[in-house]
Parts: C-alpha cells; structure tokens; sequence
C-alpha cells in the first residue's frame, strides 16, 4: 500500500464540512434516492481484545454515531474476533447471512479475509475496511497514517537518545503482527528514520501483537545483546511496550532505556508519567471512529457527495487500486503533550491518569 500524506489545509477542509452541515444532508447527492432509509444496520468486525481500545472506544463511539445520523433507527451488529482469523471468517459469513448492509470490517488477517470480502460483494454489502487495509474488494478505507506513526516513534526514540544516538548504538525493533499490513508499515516509517542514525541489533515480528510475546522476545534480546547494550527499544504499540519493560525489569534492568509505544492506553499514559515508556503514539479514535459510521451510513443510503467528501484519499491494497480513503493524522504523546492530547480530547481525565500511584509524577509535569 502507498501512504498518501494530507495536507493541513486539504484535512481541514474535509473536517469543516461537518461543521456546515454538508455530511449530515439528506437529498443533495446526483442519486436522488437514497438505497436505504434510517433503518439499517451496520456490521463491525473488530479484531482482538489485547488492546483495550477496541471495546472502550471504537465500538461505542461507532455504535452511537450511527445512532445519531439515523434518528436513532441504525443500529449496529458487533463481534471480536479475539484474534483468530478463523473466528472472525464465521463472524463476517454470519452477518453476510443475516444481510446487514454495510460491513465495516477490522480484519485479523487482512490476506486471509479476502474471500469473505468478496463474498459480501457478491451479496450487495459494500465492505469498509477499518483501521486495517483488508484485501479484496473493499468499497472504501479509513485509518490513520500508518507510515507517519513509525516515523513519529522513530523520530521520537532518536530524539531520546539525543547525542548519545550513533551508528554504535544498539536498539531493538519490536514490531507488530506479520498478519497485520498496519505492522508493516509501521515499521516501514519507523526504519525511515532509524536507518543510517542507528544499529539496529535485534528485530522481531510480533504474534497476534501479544505482549507476552514480545516480553519472551525482549528476553532473547537481552540474552543475545546484554540488557547494559540496549540503548533503546522501538515497541510499535503500548501493549507490547508493557512486555519490553517487563523483560528489563526482570533483567535486573532499574535505569530503563527509551521505549516507543503506540495507542495512548491508560496504562501506557502512566508508564510515561512515571518515566518508564518513553512515549505513545496519540490517534483520535473519536476521528476514526465517527468517520467510519459517517462512511458506512452514506454508503447505505446513496449520499455520494457526503461519502465522497470523507474518501478524497486514494490507497491500494494488494489486491485493489485507488480505494477511496481517509487518513486521520497522529502525534506524539509524551510527558509534555498528555494534556494537549489524551486530556484535551476527553479520552482520560487527570483522575484517571492520576492515580494515587502517580499523584507525585503526575504532579511534577504539572497534571493536578
């Protein structure tokens, strides 16, 4: 897939048309007619419980969306695959078979659903690919901007290490899931800018992106390198960032290295507070999310204006050209930005990140 890179001015401009009313209007699209009224259901297939957003964010955020942009007549049919390819391939024939009308669809493996995929367009049920670009043939995408999440964790760990960043210092690469294409691209952004500035001395691809797995692959590391060589550890989410200081710890590791995390997961947030993760990258699930439902409900009722004012981006898949897209931007989370950022948006509250256990840290970097 090629990243598209937005403009300022072009995501601005795509953002205001809610603001004007343009995304929530009823006749004005060359179709005439709508395909569907009020009454529709949306499929969302999302994939694993492992991170935590899934169920406390996009679910919800899609769920009520929907609501809102169909006089509360939507409704939305969810299942977790806990990531198991399989599973979600029942899930995905199932709601085929029940005939929802659009499916927004987060697959656990984006090859091995491309013959689901298919099979609800053969059905008329145009097929969403959400946070992860599935193969086959998909009607449309939504995600952030993969490639400039590496780049940000990338820049981010270089801009940890500061002077002391040289072709001589080692770190280790804990990338995602190899089932995932977002992993992939990932670490595509991430090498972008570490290759060259640094030594990259262990990598790994990270099953099912568990955090226990890359907890046993950080011990290998640390066997292999020396927990004293590593100078830093590029984890491409927060939950796998979780296993990596684990391994150090149990290393006997007490002046922990920079870690890159991914996801702005409360506990990550308070690992940074605590000065324990170095960052997390921070995406507006809210953006994400109300995009997807505003893309799916369009879909369903015909407003090509609208859908095509949510799809300006262009991406391909292995499989498809030119997919009509949205890439949500992100940024970097770090012990300066949690206020700019996870708190300015209502994610967390200072309460929530301010715990008893954090009250001193927090208070520190001025989060009272």
């Amino acid at each position: 897939m090629r990243r598209i890179a937005l403009s300022v001015a072009a995501s601005a401009a795509t953002l205001s048309l809610a603001g004007c009313g343009v995304l929530n209007a009823t006749g004005d699209s060359t179709s005439a007619s709508p395909a569907k009224g009020d009454d529709l259901t949306v499929g969302l297939l999302l994939p694993e419980k492992t991170n935590t957003r899934y169920d406390k964010f996009d679910y919800p955020i899609i769920k009520s969306k929907v609501s809102d942009l169909t006089a509360k007549q939507g409704k939305v049919e969810y299942e977790n695959a806990n990531a198991d390819a399989a599973k979600q391939s029942g899930q995905m024939q199932k709601m085929i078979d029940d005939k929802v009308d659009v499916i927004l669809l987060d697959a656990v493996d984006s090859h091995a659903i491309a013959g689901e995929v298919k099979k609800a367009k053969d059905a008329g049920i145009p097929v969403i690919a959400y946070d992860r670009l599935a193969e086959g043939p998909i009607s449309a995408y939504v995600s952030f901007d993969n490639e400039l999440v590496g780049e940000v964790q990338g820049r981010s760990l270089l801009d940890a290490l500061g002077s002391n960043a040289s072709t001589a210092t080692k770190i280790v690469m804990m990338n995602g899931s190899p089932t995932d294409p977002n992993a992939k691209q990932f670490k595509e952004g991430a090498l972008s800018e570490l290759n060259g500035k640094v030594t990259i001395a262990a990598s790994y691809d990270t099953t099912d992106w568990k955090p226990e797995n890359a907890q046993a692959n950080m011990a290998k590391a640390i066997s292999q390198i020396g927990a004293g060589n590593i100078a830093g550890v590029y984890s491409a989410n927060d939950g796998m960032a979780g296993g990596v200081i684990k391994a150090l710890k149990a290393a006997g590791v007490t002046s922990l290295p920079p870690v890159t995390g991914q996801d702005a997961e409360l506990d990550a947030v308070q690992r940074v507070v605590a000065g324990e993760q170095y960052m997390s990258v921070y995406k507006s699930y809210p953006d994400e999310a109300e995009a997807a439902a505003q893309m799916a409900v369009s879909k369903v009722q015909g407003k090509d204006i609208q859908f095509d004012a949510l799809t300006e981006d262009k991406v391909d898949s292995p499989t498809t050209k030119n997919i009509p897209s949205k890439l949500v931007q992100v940024s970097a989370l770090t012990r300066k930005t949690i206020k700019d950022t996870v708190i300015a948006d209502g994610i967390y509250t200072v309460d929530d990140i301010c715990t008893a256990k954090f009250k001193a840290q927090c208070a520190a970097i001025g989060l009272k």
